[in-house]
């Protein structure tokens, strides 16, 4: 039974449908593993054992009745804690919201539960999605798998670290920089931002609006493929969700590795070379590439000299957007209210009191910093000298895919770093998503692939960007990328490392 929790999403649907495992038990093997490691981890915030077991039976029950089932129905999946459940709390890794439990669902908790995945808990997150390396939590940080002693990346930590510690085979996270695809890099896991409208954002707590978006982790890029078609598709009730039918993702796959590198061209981003790299990351991405070349894929060189000032804009319009949608928790509507020892408080003094108490520093930071860049004076100095940069960034990107189908880029600039080394440096945490935010910027989907490991045995990453709408593509060549790399990736240890400090 154990050896169940190592095999793929699919491997598990596989079995499932042939009658050689249950629902039942699936989900039984995923709670134990989470009872056995969740305490050191910290992957999960809430784990809904009734709530999983009784969609497990309803799906034994249904298909013992030979009913027709979703290819995926009876595989258990981990939520990152800002995107709402109803009737299961919804924190966003903050005290603000601690116990708040929504009175909906999220439209891809309604895809996921109307064809029947078991959810087992909802997963750890820098507060309100807002880091890069889950330790800003109100709940503690989650812990890498490979090492407990490092970070598993952030702000989707908590996803990262189920998929990758083998509590489930499948997750949902969400992307506002790189908060999918940098933990994937730190976890050796499959990380994807799918074209920002692909999949409805109704029910995810808002970071940043036009940057936000829900994706997909898995071990493996079939099986991301098979969550991102079923969380996919138009959404009425998403004004930025795009009028278009989910693609055949698994089809696309199937083709370009029939295919093999003929008639791909990629490009190489010029501006993630070199220095700011560590040279493992560097090396393995470098190994990929020539892989792809001998696999004859043409390799050409593109320049995106933009992206040098992606990260200082990022950082003016994320929070500009985040100090905006997060003035809804006040202490009024939602959670938290604290009121304080004054005579006579007003609605004001509730609010500062709860804001206070209910939200940690670097949401305070970021608010902050917003409220700044959008005040009287100085919002065309910042707010809009940055909205002028993520024009620039989308006409490079432009000018990029008329010369290649998909770009190639590292992840990440580095592989997982300790815990606490950065916590105090927010500048350096900032700039673990140095690669990943152009993507968040221009609305364009990418994934994050491991590609081998460093000198420590840390994996590497390296990510397929595409053209908006390409979701297709870049499925296709992130698998062709995966079968050529597979001999030097290590998959995720089945005994989770537990470094000296963290052993109970």
């Amino acid at each position: 039974m154990s050896d169940l929790i190592y095999k793929s999403a699919l491997e598990m649907a596989e079995a499932l449908q042939r009658g050689e495992v249950t629902s039942a038990e699936l989900v039984n093997a995923s709670l134990a593993r989470i009872a056995e490691y969740n305490d050191v981890v910290n992957a999960f915030l809430t784990v809904d054992e009734e709530g999983a077991r009784k969609t497990a039976e309803e799906v034994d029950a249904l298909r013992a009745a030979g009913e027709e089932l979703h290819p995926l129905a009876g595989v258990p999946i981990a939520i990152k804690d800002n995107i709402v459940t109803e009737g299961l709390d919804t924190t966003c890794a903050s005290k603000i919201l601690a116990g708040w439990k929504p009175p909906y669902d999220a439209t891809v908790i309604a895809k996921i539960k109307e064809a029947k995945l078991p959810i087992v808990g909802k997963t750890n997150l820098d507060e309100f999605a807002m880091g890069s390396s889950t330790e800003h939590s109100a709940f503690g940080p989650t812990r890498n798998p490979w090492n407990t002693g490092l970070i598993p990346g952030g702000s989707g930590g908590g996803s990262a670290a189920a998929v990758a510690s083998y509590m489930v085979p499948l997750a949902l996270g969400s992307d506002t920089g790189g908060s999918i695809r940098q933990p994937g890099a730190f976890t050796g896991t499959i990380g994807v931002k799918p074209t920002y409208g692909a999949v409805s954002r109704y029910g995810l707590v808002a970071l940043a609006s036009s940057l936000d978006q829900i994706g997909p982790v898995a071990r493996d890029i079939s099986d991301a493929a098979a969550l991102q078609e079923l969380i996919a598709g138009h959404d009425e009730l998403d004004s930025t969700s795009l009028p278009a039918d989910p693609a055949d993702l698994q089809g696309a796959i199937e083709d370009r590795l029939a295919q093999g590198g003929r008639g791909l061209r990629v490009g190489i981003v010029d501006q993630f070379l070199g220095e700011g790299f560590q040279r493992e990351v560097q090396e393995n991405f470098n190994r990929a590439v020539e892989d792809l070349r001998e696999a004859g894929v043409e390799v050409v060189h593109v320049s995106c000299p933009s992206f040098d000032y992606a990260l200082p804009a990022y950082y003016l319009i994320m929070p500009a957007e985040a100090s905006s949608n997060l003035a809804r928790f006040d202490g009024m509507r939602f959670g938290l209210r604290v009121v304080p020892d004054v005579p006579n408080p007003t609605a004001s003094d509730v609010m500062k009191a709860t804001r206070e108490a209910g939200f940690g520093d670097e949401v305070k930071r970021r608010i902050i910093l917003g409220t700044h860049v959008l005040s009287a004076g100085y919002q065309d100095q910042y707010y809009g000298s940055a909205q002028r940069v993520r024009t620039l960034i989308r006409q490079d990107l432009d000018k990029a895919f008329e010369l290649a189908d998909v770009l190639l880029a590292p992840s990440t600039p580095t592989t997982a770093f300790p815990i606490g080394a950065r916590i105090d440096d927010p500048i350096a945490m900032y700039l673990n998503d140095v690669a990943t935010i152009p993507a968040n910027l221009t609305g364009v989907p990418a994934m994050s692939i491991p590609n081998g490991v460093d000198d420590s045995g840390l994996p590497t990453a390296m990510q397929v960007i595409a053209p908006v709408g390409a979701d297709d593509q870049m499925y296709g060549v992130g698998a062709l990328i995966e079968s050529l790399v597979s001999k030097r990736v290590v998959a995720p240890p089945h005994a989770i490392v537990i470094s000296e400090g963290d052993a109970k």
